[in-house]
């Protein structure tokens, strides 16, 4: 390992991963653990140069207020205690700073007077370790990853594919609800350029015949999801040799999945929700990176931007933007009106500046007039939001002339259409999807 670390022993805080983040940005890495860890487990982490202890407010579980161990304090580490009222020693806060000015004042002095370490966090070193880690957990044996395209499982195929090369099989499945050219830039990245072990299967008939007449948006994700699994299942059945299973697990998943001292945000399939007879060993390179970091990865590995950048994307994909039940001609009507979109958001430098944008396509229709005859089509709603967690969002203003050329585009390329309308309902009280 290059790097040196600081770890953040969590006590409660809110504030762990603004804290992880500011040290990070000092150029030193950092991880969070909890605040039971056994010194054994802190001597086995990599190149540790201190520990900060992170009170906060939910300090108290089963009545006991917690506290790290007497050997994690005789560890032989400097401790930089933060509203923590019972440290038993270290350099002990009141609370943490209130600027940023300040903040980074305090960790300067701790990390690189009091610690000695040397900021070597950078995201080259970063991806060599987890390159050669990669290599030394998995050996010789073979490892399956469900690569959907998305930027969490492309950064680690691009990574894995650096570190075992054929070792590593990748299964995309297309099932027919991806945006416009996304499979295509999948196999033309993996396969034809990274000389990916790639598996490609087009299920998209197989999907939209058991989505056919389904409404109900619950409905529609849970077969979504069932399917994407039987697929994936399937495809496995097919491998032998496979010991590791790689997934693109990132840290606010861990942290929105709830910790020991924090609340579940929401839960996420690849934090705790595997079963516990699975049958293979996990293999997740970017579990300590946050989603800014995980792109800065992606780039050293050589990924293109556009697949780096790539937008949030939903499990079932344009299958919640195809309102109610689905049928062919408009999911089309989605995916090249959403084309059309990307597209001049992209000539705008909007794609960098607003944080999801996307279209929708009801099921109703309205009356319009079109070639001089009366016609009865689709509207398309286009959403743009900006939002730092996804728990609120708001709408950007976007310039009439650029929604005017995105207008007039759909209305003369995209079939089935004769109505485009803009979103401007804020999270709460609207949802950022519309299903």
């Amino acid at each position: 390992m290059k790097q040196d670390m600081i770890v953040i022993l969590d006590l409660g805080s809110t504030k762990n991963t603004d804290i992880a983040r500011a040290v990070r940005s000092l150029g030193v890495y950092s991880e969070i653990h909890p605040h039971d860890i056994t010194a054994e487990e802190l001597s086995k982490l990599h190149n540790v140069k201190g520990i900060i202890l992170n009170g906060g407010e939910n300090n108290i579980i089963d009545g006991v207020r917690i506290d790290v161990s007497e050997a994690v304090y005789d560890a032989g580490f400097p401790v930089l205690a933060v509203a923590h009222d019972t440290a038993k020693r270290g350099h002990i806060l009141k609370d943490w700073p209130a600027s940023e000015e300040e903040l980074e004042s305090v960790l300067r002095s701790f990390i690189f007077d009091a610690c000695k370490a040397e900021p070597n966090w950078n995201m080259k070193n970063f991806t060599e370790d987890q390159i050669e880690l990669v290599r030394r957990q998995v050996c010789d044996k073979k490892v399956l990853l469900a690569l959907s395209g998305g930027v969490d499982s492309s950064v680690v195929a691009a990574l894995l594919i650096k570190a075992i090369g054929k070792q590593l099989v990748c299964v995309h499945v297309n099932h027919g609800l991806m945006r416009k050219g996304e499979s295509e830039e999948v196999v033309e990245v993996f396969r034809n350029r990274l000389d990916a072990n790639l598996i490609y299967v087009d299920a998209s008939e197989r999907f939209l015949s058991k989505l056919e007449n389904v409404a109900d948006p619950e409905q529609k994700r849970k077969i979504i999801g069932s399917e994407f699994i039987r697929v994936f299942e399937e495809e496995a059945r097919k491998l032998s040799g496979i010991e590791f299973l790689a997934q693109g697990t990132i840290y606010p998943d861990i942290v929105e999945s709830g910790t020991k001292t924090a609340k579940v945000v929401k839960s996420h399939h690849n934090v705790g929700g595997l079963p516990e007879d699975l049958q293979f060993k996990l293999v997740e390179p970017l579990r300590y990176l946050f989603k800014d970091e995980v792109r800065a990865c992606g780039l050293e590995l050589g990924l293109p931007e556009s697949m780096v950048y790539r937008q949030p994307f939903p499990g079932p994909g344009l299958g919640v933007r195809c309102l109610g039940a689905i049928t062919r001609e408009r999911i089309e009507a989605v995916r090249e009106s959403d084309a059309i979109l990307c597209e001049e958001f992209a000539k705008e430098g909007l794609d960098r500046k607003v944080w999801q944008y996307f279209t929708v396509v009801p099921e109703f229709k309205s009356v319009g007039v079109k070639n001089n005859a009366r016609s009865y089509e689709y509207p398309v709603i286009i959403r743009a939001v900006n939002t730092v967690d996804a728990m609120t969002a708001t709408v950007p203003q976007i310039e009439w002339a650029v929604l005017q050329r995105i207008t007039d585009r759909i209305l003369a390329e995209v079939p089935n259409v004769n109505r485009v309308c803009y979103d401007l309902s804020p999270k709460p009280c609207a949802t950022i999807e519309w299903e």
